[in-house]
């Protein structure tokens, strides 16, 4: 088999996941260029955490108030993710459409967006957790590579 270029690939919507990080703002800046570059559509994406009890002491403890005061606050920084995205987008011209959904499962709720809005690529960020930190914190980036069935560029 000869040589496979990227661009030999029809893809036609691109899906974005970020977490706000530095390392995904490049990947969203690269993977809205590709887009345009080949005519294709993205989709940004953010995975948001649920708001969690909070533990006072040895007993978990309900407060008026907190949970939905946290649970506003993770509401805030996705909008905050995924406007930025559409801020990119805009500026190279390249549709795009956002969503964030809540799951405290990043890596599920992305590949389940990207094949939620029929997506055939998916350009995200890693960011290169080598050795203990890597194991104990697992990467997203590598659980959505093991588990989709899209293909995945992986950006660092």
């Amino acid at each position: 088999m000869g040589r496979v270029n990227i661009g030999d690939f029809m893809f036609k919507k691109i899906l974005l996941p970020t977490d706000g990080s530095a390392l995904s703002k490049k990947a969203i800046r690269k993977g809205v260029a590709f887009a345009k570059s080949i005519g294709a559509k993205v989709v940004g994406f953010h995975a948001k955490p649920l708001a969690n009890f909070v533990y006072h002491g040895e007993s978990m403890a309900v407060v008026p108030g907190l949970l939905e005061a946290q649970q506003a606050e993770i509401d805030r920084a996705a909008q905050k993710f995924i406007a930025e995205i559409d801020k990119v987008a805009r500026k190279e011209g390249v549709p795009c459409e956002c969503l964030s959904v809540e799951n405290n499962s990043p890596y599920e709720a992305i590949i389940g967006a990207a094949k939620n809005k029929g997506c055939d690529l998916i350009v995200m960020a890693s960011h290169g957790r080598r050795g203990l930190a890597g194991l104990v914190l697992g990467s997203e980036a590598n659980k959505v590579l093991t588990h989709s069935k899209i293909p995945v560029l992986v950006m660092r």
